[in-house]
Order: structure tokens, then C-alpha cells, then sequence
């Protein structure tokens, strides 16, 4: 299982970006997949998850209304368009799976929000 992210960058208050993770190793369409963040001194947290089909999203309250979360089982990528961001959002943002009870994590790209 291989998980492979980028589109992250510096951008300022108010931007956008669009993160892109590519997934191999592994059926891609028969999982749910989700991106998850890490701010330096705190926990890695739960930005957004979609279902197999992607027809079921979840957002955190943090990413409601600015970020929306889509995958293409076609070519196997699960991305993250993140608008109106905010210095807050700055961290490093993972793409994870889980199969068969076993957690794959990317190695992450960083996102910095700053003027």
C-alpha cells in the first residue's frame, strides 16, 4: 500500500490549494478514504472522509463550508480542495486508509497559511 500526497505549500490568508493524494497497492474503489492534519504540538485530527462510492462525506466543523473532499476511483486519487484558509490551518495534512483493520498513512505534505 502506497499513499503518495502533494499540492501542499505556503499560501496566504484566504487562499486556496488543492491537495492531491495517489493511492496504489490496494483496490482503491472498495475503500473509504480520509485526510487527516497535524499542527506542530497538537494531535492529528480528522479533516474530511468519503465513501467508497463517494457519494457519503464527512467534515470536520473546522473544514465545513471550505473544504470539500472528492476521489476519482478511475485513476485512484482521493483529493482535498481547501478554500478560504486561514492562518489556523496551517499543518502537515495525511492521506490515510484503512484496510483489513491495518492503518496506511502518506508521508504527508505541508500546508502553511501565512502573510
Amino acid at each position: 500500500v502506497q499513499l503518495v500526497e502533494s499540492g501542499g505549500g505556503l499560501v496566504q490568508p484566504g487562499g486556496s490549494l488543492r491537495l492531491s493524494c495517489a493511492a496504489s497497492g490496494f483496490t482503491f474503489s472498495n475503500y473509504a478514504m480520509s485526510w487527516h492534519r497535524q499542527a506542530p504540538g497538537k494531535e492529528r485530527e480528522l479533516v474530511a472522509r468519503i465513501a467508497v462510492a463517494g457519494g457519503s462525506t464527512y467534515y470536520a466543523d473546522s473544514a465545513k463550508g471550505r473544504f470539500t473532499i472528492s476521489r476519482d476511483n478511475a485513476i485512484n486519487t482521493v483529493s482535498l480542495q481547501m478554500n478560504s484558509l486561514k492562518p489556523e490551518d496551517t499543518a502537515v495534512y495525511y492521506c490515510y486508509v484503512v484496510i483489513l483493520a491495518r492503518r496506511y498513512w502518506g508521508q504527508g505534505t505541508q500546508v502553511t497559511v501565512s502573510s
